[in-house]
């Protein structure tokens, strides 16, 4: 990923610091898949929504912390967009906020929206508060279809959602299938805990996150 991002030595080493490998979505995957999808960036300089999307996002830089509603995160996030951006991590292009769209005559509007520049697709971000839910999906699904009809240019893929909750609903997800409607569900943490605190809950999620797809595989079998 460094060498495909071109990365410098500074920039690297932030990386291995803010544990950007274990945050990615691929870390999680088994290993011959991880193998398989950093070869594919090594050789044919290919990437995968799973080396784009990670979990959690460090949005420390918003200065929020106890309460705050949802608009108040989205104002931040436009205020530093720039931060988030680099968050977010290379590709990124910034298109829209509260993206609107009318649906049976019915306004709707996504927070962010999104271009990727390698994966070719526009990439549409909800933000929640608490948990994710269930009936997030539906929402989701609903625009990243008409983004899909209205917004796509000939030539790219599909549009992908990104729903970013304050916690994850692992088992929920996991029966959802989200990955298979072009949905990823992500944390994010706006104070950050001390570092040895936040490694060991990473280390702990991506091990979590390992049995059970361990679990469904061998129920599979």
């Amino acid at each position: 990923m460094a060498a495909s991002g071109r990365w410098g030595r500074d920039r690297l080493r932030k990386e291995i610091d803010g544990m950007l490998f274990e945050r990615t979505a691929i870390s999680s995957k088994p290993d011959e898949l991880i193998k398989k999808e950093l070869s594919t960036l090594r050789d044919d300089n290919v990437m995968s929504p799973d080396l784009v999307f990670k979990s959690p996002y460090f949005l420390e830089f918003t200065g929020l912390k106890g309460m705050y509603s949802e608009k108040t995160l989205e104002d931040c996030l436009v205020a530093h967009l720039e931060q988030f951006i680099l968050e977010l991590g290379n590709g990124f292009c910034f298109i829209a906020r509260q993206k609107r769209m009318i649906i049976d005559g019915e306004d709707f509007k996504l927070d962010l929206l999104f271009y990727h520049r390698r994966l070719h697709r526009l990439i549409a971000i909800d933000m929640k508060l608490g948990r994710f839910k269930a009936e997030y999906k539906g929402q989701m699904e609903l625009y990243l279809r008409w983004l899909e009809q209205n917004e796509t240019e000939p030539g790219e893929e599909a549009p992908l959602g990104m729903l970013l909750c304050t916690e994850g609903s692992e088992e929920q997800i996991e029966l959802l299938q989200l990955d298979n409607a072009g949905i990823k569900v992500a944390q994010y943490i706006t104070e950050l805990p001390p570092r040895e605190v936040l490694q060991q809950q990473i280390q702990k999620s991506l091990v979590a996150a390992k049995a059970r797809l361990a679990n469904y595989a061998e129920d599979d079998a």
